[in-house]
């Protein structure tokens, strides 16, 4: 098993920026990338960024060029770097671990909320 813990959402203004930690325990090992998904009221969940065991990464169009993932092996965290945060960024940002390429996530985090408002 794996448990994923997220930290680092709150308000914000837009333009603003924010840093989302997720720190991993247990079976890690067997994740083989991690990532962040959000969810808007009334909305589906939408995956945002993702980051391979390798390092590659994969972004939503709606954020390219305004975040950045990536990943500390040695502490096994992944952090989401956001900038030019535009209300329609405010969800709640939820980070996953799957366990091989092309499949779904296996583990979910708790989920942390992010507010872009003036």
């Amino acid at each position: 098993q794996v448990q994923l813990v997220e930290s680092g959402g709150g308000l914000v203004q837009p333009g603003g920026s924010l840093r989302l930690s997720c720190a991993a325990s247990g079976s890690i090992f067997s994740i083989y990338a991690m990532g962040w998904y959000r969810q808007a009221p009334g909305k589906q969940r939408e995956l945002v960024a993702a980051i391979t065991r390798g390092g590659s990464t994969n972004y939503a169009d709606s954020v390219k060029g305004r975040f950045t993932i990536s990943r500390d092996n040695a502490e096994n965290t992944v952090y989401l770097q956001m900038n030019s945060l535009k209300p329609e960024d405010t969800a709640v940002y939820y980070c996953n671990g799957a366990l091989g390429p092309g499949l779904p996530p296996s583990y979910w985090g708790q989920g942390t909320q992010v507010t872009v408002s003036s």
